[in-house]
């Protein structure tokens, strides 16, 4: 796959998707980002705001499985993962698969889960693979986990761990249409649910190729010491503390890789990086003050991106790959 097969392809997806959802763009473009370059998303929004009827428009668009867990305090890491049962009839066990085993998996209110059952996800997220009994099963490809958290109410939760926050590739939020947006809802929904029609625009195999393809997308020196700069500025702020890691270094510099590719180039500019620096690096660090609101985490992240001197180089790759 070439390059600029990335930007044609996304951009069928993205028209797909809005055959359902009505506006957020620029949240479509960060979750087609997040699947090509292997990430995961955490979407932290009120219910009610088209998180799952996005997710289910993104597995249908790619002709993917879609699977949803309804995290609870009972929930079992069995219950997702799967598990071995004894068959009687072949005195064998078997094993039974859990809802991870999808293309795209909706974990809804993730926070309501114990520790212990939200750790089950970590090694999906990571490894895209799971192990039950000592037995290791690969995941299919792609694999996205896009979790859920209701920020109003918190009663009853288990706040995610920093080691679980730090395997998210970016944190969204939705957030409520406008009042014209409201009204094309209406219209779109009114004698129909517009995603019972949708059809797949390309197969499991275009995202894989997509994100290897991604990985040429030139990312000049000056940039990559613009990454680097603003990830050590959150290492040195008097209002964090404790800064990216080079997790989320990594994660930047792939996210930026697919995000210039969607969007028709072959080489990262620093506007991709600005555009970027908020959803996959805020909800990463950690403040002195205990800032739980996520807004206050990404002025922090705005206030280093206006502070560290921004590139002005040539971007543009002069060599051939």
């Amino acid at each position: 796959m070439e390059l600029k097969d990335i930007q044609t392809i996304s951009l069928k997806i993205k028209e797909n998707i809005n055959k359902v959802i009505i506006g957020k763009s620029e949240t479509i473009d960060y979750i087609i980002t997040a699947i090509i370059a292997g990430g995961h998303i955490l979407l932290e929004d009120t219910p009610g705001t088209g998180k799952t009827v996005l997710a289910k428009s993104l597995a249908k668009s790619i002709d993917g499985t879609f699977n949803r867990i309804q995290f609870t305090p009972d929930l079992l890491p069995s219950d997702v993962t799967g598990l071995n049962i004894f068959n009687q009839a072949t005195h064998s066990f078997e094993f039974v698969e859990g809802p991870v085993f999808s293309n795209i998996l909706l974990a809804d209110e993730v926070n309501r889960a114990t520790p212990r059952t939200q750790s089950s996800l970590l090694e999906c997220m990571e490894e895209k693979q799971v192990t039950v009994d000592g037995e290791t099963r690969i995941l299919d490809k792609p694999f996205l986990v896009i979790a859920t958290e209701n920020p109003i109410e918190t009663a009853g939760t288990f706040t995610l761990p920093e080691a679980q926050l730090d395997r998210f590739m970016m944190q969204l939020s939705m957030g409520f249409p406008t009042p014209d947006e409201e009204l094309a809802i209406i219209e779109r929904f009114i004698a129909s649910n517009p995603i019972d029609e949708l059809a797949p625009v390309c197969t499991k195999d275009d995202i894989y190729n997509m994100g290897v393809a991604a990985k040429n997308v030139y990312v000049d020196k000056s940039v990559r010491k613009y990454i680097v700069d603003i990830i050590n500025a959150t290492r040195n702020n008097s209002s964090i503390s404790s800064g990216i890691s080079p997790r989320g270094t990594l994660a930047l510099l792939k996210a930026v890789q697919v995000y210039a590719a969607i969007n028709g180039r072959d080489y990262v500019i620093p506007e991709d990086v600005k555009a970027l620096s908020v959803p996959v690096l805020a909800h990463r660090i950690i403040s002195y003050t205990n800032i739980a609101k996520n807004s206050n985490k990404a002025s922090i992240i705005n206030g280093i991106l206006d502070s560290v001197p921004v590139p002005t180089e040539n971007f543009q790759n002069v060599i051939a790959y």
